[in-house]
């Protein structure tokens, strides 16, 4: 026996009611608004322009209609000077009429009016119509009726149209002043915050994994996205998570990066801006929007905030140059101040900064409770370049000749965003020439490329120029292969670049201590050029402009910073607090600046005396470097050992740990930015100098 399957209201007793689906109800769309009012224009043009009827003129009408017994009625309205025309239906028939025996607009023919006639004045239209019918017996005269009627929908439109315009205009304005904030003329949101939040739904792709080099800051970073995620580990020793990490270092050297990559790490709200964004030429709304961005931050807590160029709002407070006035910045950074260690509490609330420029920061936004740490993103080593260049010629199709540490040797004093532009450069340069490959010699020619800029082999040169240039190239190479502490030469070249019409690479000394007589050495090769020329030509030209400003700035360094000048003694006028940018006083006396300004000239002029002794002590040695560069005009490092023979003051070659430039570039010392032209020569690069 089969059985019936039971039905499921049998199964089921008692079944449960289903949820009726809530209505989703549409939003108001202001633009149906827009869509009114162009239908209510549609039909006034429609009644006004489109009422069936065919405009006919007064001898027609006269001669072809009236005269031939066809019209039936004539209606004057007088609000509109118009005269209408009602034709006799028989009439309809004739082929003359075919045009308005159809129907028009919703309007049968055989009513009519059929057509319009346009009049001057009802007295003269008179005269001229009794004047036609005269011919016409008294019983076929067609009498002339007035109507009196008034265009009620124009009425109305004229009533309702400026509303309507007005009402429009008003709902766009505020719907552009209460839209999205980011947009333009949101004036009821300009305190709100401007940041850019990532969260599960707009995740961040970068992760430490993708940081190459910066172990140390990385150290220290991956600390508090382990907190964030791992509080218990800490809490449980009574440790609590940082308030705040600053993160110092020169441009390009991948702080922004790190911030990405811990908005990728740690899982949890990421509030992104910068520091202009506090900016506004309203008062009070760089504080309104310090108010809304914790709130926002408290709201999804735990989060992270990221300031980038935090030193836009943050420089330090009573140093503007209209003291009195209201300072909108000044508000806008206490307001800071406020949020980040007031009154009240942030708990689950961390901030992330960013800067180049920490020395001008106000002290109160440094302190231990705001920015608990201050992490140095330094200028990448030797083995960190390794790693960055790892990191971006991974995508690049290499010659198996590639080395990425003579790569790396070869790029002192870059950063990591320098890198990332050499490994570009090289690889468009290997396709201009229709490579299928980068080669060793696009990524060297690379370098030439950002350090002294674009190769300008049509510029014109006479040979005298030309004969100075390689001189003045030629005693740049011979000092500083026989001065001891000059930087090693790598490669000499006529060819002009940029601003300059030949220049000269080194490889200098990764060193973070400098001394006296390292310092005199780099003048005497800065000093090599116009040095040569002076022997050689006996006068000198203007190519030596790099050279004189780069060894000026160094000589002034040495006696009024460093303390390496026995009569000044150990003396330091630098400031690092930055109070002296906007003073107007020196802070020695003027006995002291003669001083200053006479033993500048003592070092630069012995460095000079000493320079040309060496050349004219290898006059001969010279001249065949330069006949070299005029036949050759790019020389290297072999070809110096040639004629002047292996250097005596050779090292053993020791692994590069750390940039020259490093203690420049991490403000460490600012005091060294005044080597900065030495060591670049106005290139901002390291080891070149050339000839303007």
């Amino acid at each position: 026996m089969s059985e019936k399957k039971k039905d499921s209201s049998d199964q089921n007793p008692n079944p449960r009611p289903k949820k009726k689906s809530p209505i989703k109800k549409t939003p108001f769309n202001p633009y149906w608004i827009y869509v009114v009012i162009a239908a209510v224009l549609i039909m006034q043009l429609l009644f006004s322009f489109s009422s069936g009827t065919k405009p006919v003129d007064f001898k027609t009408f006269s001669q072809t209609m009236l005269l031939e017994g066809d019209v039936d009625k004539l209606v004057l309205v007088r609000s509109e000077n118009l005269v209408e025309i009602y034709v006799k239906k028989d009439a309809l028939e004739k082929d003359q009429y075919k045009d308005v025996r159809e129907k028009t607009f919703g309007q049968l023919s055989n009513l009519g009016p059929h057509y319009s006639m346009e009049i001057g004045t009802v007295e003269i239209f008179n005269e001229q119509l009794n004047a036609v019918q005269e011919a016409l017996p008294e019983q076929e005269r067609v009498p002339l009726q007035y109507d009196n009627r008034k265009n009620w929908g124009e009425g109305w439109l004229s009533l309702l149209l400026p509303i309507a315009l007005m009402v429009g205009i008003w709902i766009f304005i505020m719907r552009r002043m209460s839209g999205p904030v980011g947009g333009g003329g949101q004036i009821f949101n300009i305190g709100k915050s401007k940041a850019v939040l990532f969260d599960k739904n707009t995740h961040v792709k970068i992760t430490f994994k993708d940081v190459a080099g910066l172990e140390e800051a990385k150290e220290e970073i991956e600390e508090i996205v382990d907190f964030l995620k791992n509080p218990e580990r800490y809490t449980a020793l009574g440790a609590h998570i940082p308030k705040g990490a600053l993160l110092v270092g020169p441009p390009g050297t991948g702080k922004t990066l790190l911030a990405k990559a811990v908005a990728g790490e740690a899982q949890v709200p990421f509030f992104s801006l910068s520091g202009s964004d506090f900016v506004e030429m309203f008062v009070g709304v760089g504080a309104s929007r310090v108010r809304d961005l914790f709130k926002q931050a408290k709201e999804k807590a735990p989060s992270i905030i990221f300031i980038d160029e935090i030193d836009a709002v943050g420089r330090a407070r009573g140093k503007s140059v209209s003291q009195g006035a209201n300072d909108e910045r000044e508000n806008t950074l206490n307001q800071l101040l406020t949020e980040m260690d007031g009154f009240g509490t942030n708990s689950g609330v961390i901030i992330m900064a960013a800067t180049n420029r920490a020395d001008i920061l106000d002290r109160a936004l440094l302190r231990p409770g705001r920015f608990d740490r201050q992490i140095h993103v330094d200028m990448p080593d030797l083995n960190e370049r390794r790693e960055i260049f790892k990191v971006h010629l991974n995508p690049l199709k290499l010659d198996d000749k590639v080395d990425v540490d003579f790569l790396a040797k070869q790029t002192p004093g870059f950063s990591g965003a320098d890198i990332a532009n050499i490994c570009n450069e090289a690889a468009l340069i290997a396709a201009r020439r229709k490579k299928t490959q980068v080669e060793k010699a696009d990524f060297v020619d690379a370098v030439d490329r950002i350090v002294a800029g674009l190769e300008k082999k049509s510029r014109i040169i006479t040979p005298k120029e030309k004969k100075a240039i390689a001189y003045h190239e030629a005693g740049h190479a011979a000092v500083s292969w026989l001065t001891e502490h000059a930087s090693p030469l790598v490669k000499v070249t006529i060819v002009p670049r940029g601003r300059s019409l030949g220049a000269a690479w080194y490889l200098p000394e990764e060193r973070q201590l400098t001394t006296k007589a390292q310092m005199m050495d780099e003048m005497c090769a800065a000093l090599g050029g116009r040095a040569s020329e002076q022997v050689v030509f006996g006068e000198v030209s203007t190519g030596a402009l790099s050279d004189l400003e780069k060894i000026t700035k160094q000589a002034y360094a040495m006696v009024s910073v460093y303390g390496l000048n026995d009569k000044i003694g150990n003396v330091s006028y630098y400031d690092s607090s930055g109070q002296s940018e906007y003073s107007f006083q020196k802070p020695y006396s003027e006995k002291t600046s003669e001083l200053i300004d006479n033993e500048v000239k003592l070092l630069i002029d012995g460095a000079y005396e000493r320079t040309l002794q060496i050349l004219r002590d290898n006059r001969e040695k010279l001249d065949k470097l330069a006949a070299l560069l005029l036949e050759k005009e790019v020389i290297y490092k072999e070809d110096m050992q040639t004629i002047f023979g292996d250097r005596t003051f050779n090292k053993e070659e020791e692994p590069l740990i750390h940039d020259v430039n490093k203690e420049k570039e991490m403000n460490v010392d600012p005091a060294v930015d005044v080597i900065e032209s030495v060591e670049s020569d106005g290139l901002d690069k390291p080891g070149l100098t050339e000839t303007s």
